[in-house]
């Protein structure tokens, strides 16, 4: 799915051209996989402009960042209102919203020190990332052959741009082998997580979903739909999952930023439940929209753009 161009791109504290946001060929960035990022979305919701857990984001940022021994040159709040200014810059009431921070150009050596922090707000229209009907239909999903790290090689609570090859392997042999997703086992071949999504499992009425131990990032979403959940009445427990639970659960389903709620209605060509999405997956997803499309927010998730 291209990105659709839109006029202005937040860079290190001032609105610039979409195509003058550019980076040197030489930032370390570009050779090392020196990125942190965030993936959130702005809702039309029936109250206004609002954007989800906004607050939650940027504080996963900042402690992406610190892993690696970086330091943001903005507060937490200033890249707060930096994200508010540049979707009203570019009169979006609907984005997907993309910071992103870099070590940009300086030395090009592994020794990250000398090189600068740098800092990018982008946003975009950005629909259903996991296909147009996927949210209503569910996907058909396999296993991967290629695990996520053990967790003394990288760390996988950072949500950095190098951990993203990891998820591209699983994607592109998804991808080449008819699937729309992989999952990936963690380095004890339990179940992990997707490409770019947390992932929850409906077995004898009980939602499960894996730990942070089984090398997945903190999801914002996963964390909102425990809350939604438990809201409901819905036993949850975070548990170390065979990758057999798959194939004998009543309902599986994605959940991140771009995803949101997406069900899987196939694991390695083997159905889950009925082949559709399931009543507890569904209850979900209601509870989820009601917040995102209608602004019923009880939980104090959303940050409203407009005044």
């Amino acid at each position: 799915m291209a990105v659709k161009k839109v006029e202005k791109i937040w860079m290190n504290g001032k609105l610039v051209d979409w195509d003058d946001a550019k980076v040197h060929v030489l930032s370390h960035v570009i050779h090392y996989g020196s990125s942190w990022f965030e993936g959130i979305r702005c809702y039309d919701t029936k109250k206004g402009s609002a954007i989800f857990r906004l607050d939650e984001h940027l504080k996963r940022l900042e402690i992406s960042a610190k892993i690696y021994r970086a330091t943001i040159p903005y507060s937490a709040e200033q890249l707060k209102q930096a994200v508010v200014e540049t979707i009203k810059a570019n009169k979006m009431r609907a984005c997907y919203i993309r910071p992103v921070v870099y070590r940009g150009y300086g030395d090009v050596g592994v020794n990250p020190l000398n090189n600068p922090v740098d800092t990018a707000i982008a946003v975009w229209d950005w629909g259903q990332y996991l296909g147009s009907d996927a949210v209503q239909d569910g996907i058909d999903v396999c296993v991967s052959s290629w695990r996520r790290p053990l967790p003394d090689t990288f760390p996988t609570m950072a949500k950095t741009g190098g951990n993203y090859m990891n998820s591209q392997l699983i994607k592109l042999e998804a991808i080449a082998n008819g699937y729309t997703e992989g999952i990936a086992l963690d380095s004890n071949g339990y179940i992990s997580e997707g490409s770019g999504e947390n992932i929850f499992v409906v077995f004898n009425n009980v939602l499960y979903t894996t730990p942070l131990h089984a090398a997945i990032l903190p999801g914002i979403t996963r964390t909102s739909v425990m809350q939604l959940a438990m809201d409901a009445g819905i036993e949850v427990r975070e548990e170390v999952l065979l990758r057999d639970v798959l194939y004998a659960a009543d309902e599986v389903f994605f959940t991140g930023t771009a995803a949101e709620i997406t069900p899987i209605r196939s694991v390695d060509k083997m159905k889950v439940g009925t082949g559709k999405p399931g009543p507890i997956t569904q209850q979900m997803q209601e509870a989820f929209f009601k917040i995102v499309k209608d602004g019923e927010d009880k939980h104090d998730w959303l940050t409203f753009v407009f005044d």
